[in-house]
């Protein structure tokens, strides 16, 4: 039996998908804060979401 699975395409992919998990959860409890942090860091969350959204889209081809 072939034991031989090259697991290191997969790691990248993972590796976005818990981030991308990671910033969508600390979204949600930005909602929990005053609006001077939501303010000042929604921003800020949005453009690293759309940087592994990206990195995502990169890996697919």
């Amino acid at each position: 039996m072939d034991m031989s699975f090259d697991f290191q395409p997969v790691y990248p992919h993972h590796d976005l998908l818990v981030e991308l998990g990671e910033v969508e959860m600390a979204l949600d409890h930005l909602r929990d804060y005053a609006d001077d942090d939501h303010n000042s860091q929604q921003p800020e969350l949005e453009t690293r979401m759309q940087s592994l959204l990206e990195a995502l889209d990169h890996l697919a081809v």
